[in-house]
């Protein structure tokens, strides 16, 4: 069994880790780690959990944790993980950190967006963990950054289609809306029920820290420098996100050519589903790490539209974080997440 510990247990990316990581077979929960709750057994902070976990949330100690855990998740804010992987890293551990600070390969562009970086040498360790595009180099990581929910949207649908020339990579325009769970779990006025409900906005319009992450990844795998339009949106319900991306073709396809590149990219990738010309529908992969791709093509306009469905909860955060650990410990990526709704 692999012991585990989650820091950050008690937000939402980390109690739905809790949640999947409770009916791994593979794995054992060891520890959690919660600032607010410390002291204070899970199940009560979570309900839902009773008779499943009833282990008691504790203060963040490196000693302790390393002491009882052999696989770490760090589902903690921006710049807090950056002071204390480097000393789980030392210790023989392996580590998956759902924040952003080990997910770029250039620290000057995580510096430009987020703040100074105080573990640049393992930051160009780390492996970005998109696990149908980079699972070999996930295998052998120490330390590896679970993408963005809105990256993961967004790169699971272009990467096969750009590497394959099909698309004109100066022309692209990605329009994402999210669940309202995307905030975050600390409360704010812009996700309070009286702001959210009956309201559909988009928000930092061409400035979300996303589209650096996304630009870098695309820009690698498209082997040029690739910058997209991407507007992200708020949408009244608790969980999910739906990815439309707009891009001219750059010379002549069939959209049967358009099926083929997807399927065979994705070919054996169990959490991948092609849909073709059905739109997929954030309904049908609610609670489960499934991406859902569709598409059609604007043959009138020589403009393909692509379309992705996942939960951001799931394949966008804490559901793709197990398939990286699976992948690291020499597992099946499915093991652990069977569909649960």
């Amino acid at each position: 069994m692999i012991k585990v510990a989650v820091i950050g247990a008690t937000g939402y990316a980390g109690a739905e880790l809790v949640r999947i990581l409770s009916g791994h077979p593979e794995a054992e929960l060891t520890i959690l780690t919660s600032r607010q709750y410390a002291g204070l057994r899970f199940d009560k902070v979570f309900p839902a959990m009773a008779g499943v976990v009833d282990l008691t949330c504790k203060a963040l100690s490196a000693d302790e944790i390393c002491d009882h855990a052999d696989f770490i998740f760090t589902a903690l804010p921006h710049k807090l993980p950056m002071e204390i992987v480097p000393e789980f890293v030392r210790r023989g551990k392996k580590v998956v950190d759902l924040s952003a600070d080990f997910r770029f390969s250039d620290v000057a562009k995580y510096e430009a967006f987020y703040q100074p970086h105080t573990a640049k040498d393992l930051l160009e360790k780390a492996v970005y963990g998109l696990c149908e595009v980079y699972a070999d180099r996930i295998r052998d990581a120490a330390v590896v950054g679970n993408p963005g929910c809105y990256p993961t949207s967004v790169l699971l649908p272009l990467i096969p289609l750009l590497k394959s020339g099909m698309l004109d990579s100066r022309s692209i325009i990605s329009d994402s809306k999210s669940g309202v769970s995307g905030a975050g779990r600390s409360p704010s006025l812009t996700v309070h029920f009286c702001e959210v409900t009956e309201s559909f906005k988009a928000y930092k319009v061409a400035q979300h820290r996303h589209n650096p992450e996304i630009d870098e990844v695309l820009s690698r795998e498209a082997g040029t420098p690739v910058n997209i339009t991407f507007v992200p949106h708020l949408v009244p319900m608790s969980r999910g996100m739906l990815t439309t991306t707009y891009a001219s073709l750059a010379r002549k396809v069939r959209s049967q050519d358009i099926e083929d590149c997807l399927t065979a990219f994705y070919a054996g990738r169990h959490f991948v589903r092609i849909t073709g010309n059905r739109p997929p529908d954030t309904l049908h992969v609610r609670g489960t790490n499934f991406c859902d791709i569709g598409f059609k093509l604007d043959e009138g306009n020589n403009r393909l539209i692509l379309m992705s469905a996942i939960d951001n909860l799931v394949k966008g955060a804490a559901g793709q974080a197990v398939q990286n650990m699976n992948l690291m410990c020499g597992l099946k990526e499915d093991r652990g997440l069977g569909v649960r709704v």
